[in-house]
């Protein structure tokens, strides 16, 4: 394990045993001790440092400078204000600057240590969280999305064969499953990325707006329009058009649009000029065309026209481990921008999580994750925190003789992981920072897998 490295500023050079001594409990922290805030500032511009503990002088009109310029070049680092002369005035402004402390002199002994292996903790979970950032993003992270499963890395692999070409793409997929997150995504990964990216819900516009909102108008062309107006098939020009719920679109306008998908041009309402529009095509739709068109519901001519490509994308019921790989993520990310510190979700939760049907699929689950951590008062989202109607759901399905692949699976996953752990244990005699770095898992989850199967380092070494 990495010592922790440990920056004091004290002009006393007497102070520099007593640290020392004091500190040593600690892992055995690397200590340097500098006498003035210029030094201090040059060892930080040059080296990594996991705690500044900064003695400050309460007369010096310059003594905040220091934890200005150490916030300055490193955001992230923990830092302890020292002082003689404690005031609110000064404790204010210090923790404001960021201080994670403040302590008065003559320093007590525990309360340093216990200060100092407060901060460096949090230090130490900052980076694993961004450990296990990286560990989720580099492998299962596409652009937005994340995901593990094979239906969706056959979903990563189209969007990169197709990005670059201008075929137009079909999205289908059940409502929050993220078929805007991947016409976003084909956007972006074309020539077309620094274009306009216009997204349309056609559901959310009304039918008698519709083809002025599509096409545009002339001034004139019908009560109110006072003033020439471009459309958002014209604003797309050189970019992507995303027509999201193309089900919804009328009858009529599916016509309009096929004229436009086949020869590129628009006509303003009221207008008589065709316009060149150089623009693709990302449709997504919830509903079954195929049924709607027997139905005479929805053109088929459209269909074939703008179902060039077609990306199916996966319920996450059917996503099977993505629903942990996804809860993980969000709960970490959602967390920080919370203003929590998490470490992921329970197994129990968990276990509900996975024998849930996820009607609402990857949106219903980011609102759970969300609703969680607004709630939890713990380090992890539990069952608690979870909506009672989910928690209810989840179990009528466990105990339906529909679902019984997903229990026999998850006693099959628990023989393994117990297995699996007490064998690296052993390996590794109970060091579970080794373990850890072997079986490619963060620390901290290798902790609550430990926690879950009630598994002690202690027994192995």
């Amino acid at each position: 394990m990495k010592k922790p490295h440990i920056l004091i500023v004290d002009a006393d050079p007497t102070t520099e045993p007593w640290y020392q001594a004091a500190l040593a409990s600690l892992e055995s922290p690397e200590i340097c001790v500098v006498p003035t805030a210029e030094l201090a500032v040059a060892r930080l511009r040059s080296e990594s440092f996991d705690l500044l503990i900064a003695d400050i002088e309460p007369n010096r009109a310059d003594k905040f400078d220091l934890l200005r310029l150490a916030r300055q070049t490193d955001p992230e680092l923990p830092m302890i204000v020292v002082t003689g002369e404690p005031h609110l005035e000064s404790a204010t402004a210090s923790l404001r600057l960021g201080a994670g402390d403040y302590l008065a002199k003559p320093l007590d002994r525990a309360v340093l240590v216990a200060s100092t292996a407060r901060l460096l903790s949090g230090r130490r979970l900052e980076a694993e969280y961004e450990l296990l950032r990286r560990q989720v993003e580099r492998p299962y992270s596409f652009d937005d999305m994340i995901g593990g499963c094979p239906e969706m890395h056959k979903v990563f692999d189209t969007i990169e064969q197709v990005a670059n070409s201008d075929v137009d793409v079909l999205v289908v997929g059940e409502t929050g499953t993220g078929k805007e997150l991947v016409a976003r995504s084909i956007h972006r990964r074309s020539h077309r990325a620094s274009g306009p990216f216009v997204p349309v819900d056609c559901g959310a516009i009304p039918d008698s707006l519709l083809e002025s909102e599509f096409f545009g108008h002339e001034k004139g062309a019908f009560t109110g329009a006072e003033s020439r107006r471009i459309g958002l098939l014209e604003f797309a020009d050189r970019g992507t058009f995303f027509l999201d719920e193309l089900g919804e679109l009328p009858i009529l306008l599916q016509a309009k649009l096929l004229r436009t998908l086949q020869e590129r041009k628009i006509r303003r309402v009221g207008g008589r000029e065709e316009i060149d529009v150089d623009l693709r095509i990302v449709a997504a739709t919830a509903r079954q065309l195929d049924e709607m068109i027997r139905q005479n519901q929805f053109r088929q001519d459209l269909y074939y026209r703008i179902n060039v490509v077609r990306i199916d994308l996966p319920p996450l019921r059917q996503r099977g481990d993505d629903i942990g790989l996804l809860a993980e993520y969000m709960a970490q990310r959602y967390g920080r921008e919370m203003g929590r510190s998490l470490c992921g979700i329970t197994p129990e939760a968990y276990q509900v999580l996975a024998q849930y049907r996820w009607p609402g699929n990857v949106r219903e689950l980011q609102n759970v994750v969300r609703r969680g951590i607004a709630l939890t008062r713990e380090t992890m989202i539990g069952l608690d925190d979870l909506p009672d109607a989910l928690v209810a759901a989840a179990g009528e399905g466990a105990s339906s003789g529909t679902v019984g692949y997903f229990e026999l699976r998850d006693q099959h996953v628990s023989r393994f992981e117990q297995q699996f752990l007490n064998d690296l244990l052993i390996r590794h005699h109970g060091d579970v920072r080794s373990a850890a770095l072997e079986a490619k898992l963060p620390r901290g989850t290798l902790y609550r897998l430990m926690k879950k199967y009630n598994l002690d380092s202690d027994c192995y070494r």
